[in-house]
This record gives C-alpha cells, sequence and structure tokens, in this order.
C-alpha cells in the first residue's frame, strides 16, 4: 500500500496527545484502531518500514520520538545520541503518520529520578540485560508510560532488538495492558548491515568491518544443520566475527527465544524444535551494534537436508 505525506499534527504535551487521540475515536467508527509507534528518533529506513505497517493497520498512527534517559548507562552515549528533530518530522510526514509525539525529559518525568519503575525479570536477564544493567527497566518503564498515555490498539517494535520486544510483549501480557505488539522484521542495508540510528558512529573502516555480524549470521543456518550445540554454534560465530579486527565481542549467545533463556546441554541445535535466537552484540571502535536471526533449527535442518 502506498502512503502518501501529510503534515502530521506535532504534540509536545501528554495532555494534548490525549486530547487528540480521544477526539479521533470519539468520530472514528467503532472498528477504527490506534497504532503506535515508540521510537528514540534519528529515524532510518526501519522506523519508515514499523509506521507503513502501522498506516496500513490502522486509522491514526502516533510516533513517539524521546531519548529516554532511564535507558542509558552512566558511560554510555545518551548525551551524543543522535537527534535531527526536523528530518525525523519529515520522514513522519513521507510515510503518513497522523501525529508525533515530542516530549521533553520534564514532561515525561516531572520527577526524576522515577520513584516507581517496572521491571520484568528473567526475560530481560542475559544478553542486553547482563551487559547494560538497568537498560530493560528503563526501556519496560517508558513503554509502559507510553502506553498508558497513548492507549493504542497496537503497537510496532522492529525485530533488530529482539529482547527488547520480548521484554515489551511479557510485560504487556503480565500487566493486562490491552495493547496487540506487532514484531516486524529487521531492515538491513544492501550490503546487509542491520539498519541503526548509531551506524552514523562507524567510521568507513568500522563501517566495512561490521558486515561481519550479518555474514556470520548467514553461515548460522548451515552450522546449525551440520550438528553444532549452542555452545559450539557460539564459539563458529565468535571465531568469524573476529576476523574483523577492530571487532570487540560484547556477546555471542544462543538463548531460547521468547523466553531469553540460555541453551545448555550438549545436544545438537537441529533436533530443537522451538524457536531460537542467535543474538550478536559487539563494538566496533566506539559503536556498540546488536544484530540476530530467529530460527526453529529442527525446520532449518529439515529443509536443507531435504534440499541435497
Amino acid at each position: 500500500m502506498m502512503t502518501h505525506a501529510k503534515t502530521p499534527a506535532i504534540v509536545r504535551t501528554i495532555a494534548e496527545l490525549r486530547q487528540r487521540i480521544k477526539a479521533y475515536r470519539r468520530a472514528a467508527s467503532a472498528e477504527a484502531t490506534v497504532g503506535f509507534v515508540p521510537t528514540m528518533g534519528y529515524l532510518h529506513g526501519g522506523h519508515a518500514s514499523l509506521l507503513r505497517r502501522s498506516v496500513h493497520e490502522n486509522g491514526l498512527t502516533v510516533l513517539s520520538i524521546f531519548v529516554n534517559p532511564l535507558q542509558f548507562g552512566p558511560n554510555e552515549d545518551l548525551a551524543r545520541y543522535p537527534r535531527d528533530e526536523e528530518r525525523d518530522v519529515t520522514l513522519a510526514a513521507s510515510n503518513g503518520v497522523d501525529i508525533v509525539f515530542l516530549p521533553s525529559v520534564e514532561e515525561m518525568y516531572p520527577v526524576y529520578p522515577l520513584l516507581t519503575t517496572v521491571s520484568v525479570s528473567s526475560v530481560s536477564e542475559h544478553l542486553c540485560g547482563a551487559s547494560r544493567p538497568g537498560h530493560f527497566d528503563g526501556v519496560a518503564t517508558v513503554v509502559a508510560k507510553l502506553f498508558n498515555i497513548v492507549q493504542p490498539d497496537r503497537a510496532y517494535f522492529g525485530l533488530k532488538d529482539a529482547q527488547q520486544v520480548a521484554v515489551i510483549a511479557q510485560m504487556a501480557a503480565d500487566l493486562s495492558i490491552p495493547v496487540e505488539i506487532v514484531p516486524c522484521p529487521i531492515v538491513r542495508e544492501q550490503d546487509g548491515l542491520a539498519l541503526s540510528s548509531r551506524n552514523v558512529y562507524l567510521s568507513a573502516g568500522e563501517r566495512e568491518q561490521s558486515l561481519a555480524l550479518s555474514r556470520s549470521l548467514a553461515k548460522a543456518e548451515r552450522w546449525v544443520a551440520a550438528g553444532a550445540t549452542a555452545q559450539e554454534l557460539a564459539k563458529k560465530l565468535a571465531e568469524d566475527i573476529r576476523q574483523a579486527p577492530s571487532a570487540d565481542i560484547d556477546y555471542v549467545e544462543i538463548v531460547t527465544y521468547p523466553g531469553m533463556q540460555p541453551i545448555i546441554g550438549s545436544g545438537a541445535l537441529r533436533e530443537y524444535a522451538d524457536s531460537v535466537l542467535i543474538a550478536l552484540a559487539v563494538r566496533f571502535g566506539r559503536t556498540r551494534l546488536i544484530d540476530n536471526l530467529i530460527v526453529k533449527p529442527k525446520e532449518a535442518g529439515d529443509l536443507l537436508c531435504s534440499a541435497k
């Protein structure tokens, strides 16, 4: 479906956003729905794909742009996180967004630090949850707050951060938040690099070396079909990524999905029937990139065997 440029309403306060959504629901038919895409801005093609899907599936689409301080650690890139409001609004307009919510930190958090936070245990303990303590508490808290403000029927999230999707889906289920969480595929550059707002940090050399992530993931299903265990697969991926001289591995892990629990034991992954997340986090220079692949190993192995 083609989307047409429109001038979205720019809203900076919670009160005005609630008023506009309430007015839409009052005027719309009973079947009309509100779609929501929460972001931290500096939008790219991956965000655009979420916006287009929401516009296609809902009567009203709300985009939020908020660099959330709760999800940054003390030595992370909050201050230098890329921001470009004019560019973001232009992209939102070209993809048919109805409302762009651009709150300040003071609007979102009148009392800071917050006295109330949301924590999703178990699902958030490994991967980025282990290497970035408190990160997912910050994510869950701001998304819970945004869900309460917008009260969307559907919310759209990219699977590039598959753990984030799992955390938010678990939170919504546990707290009985009436929203459908819609996971959307990873969008990549033509050469395979997963789109990310942080890609702008990469030098030309780091950008070239970062392709090690998608290249190693492209080999993963073949290694699974060949009988690799989870531990062997992680080792092969790490060895492959380290061929890029500047790669500094944060983690290479194989976990259940969406439960996010490490897969232990000596059995071949190709006998594993449930979904598995192959997750990577690697620094190139000062830039930390994540990428992943979700597979059902038994299905992938069966397909490869039948193709021989």
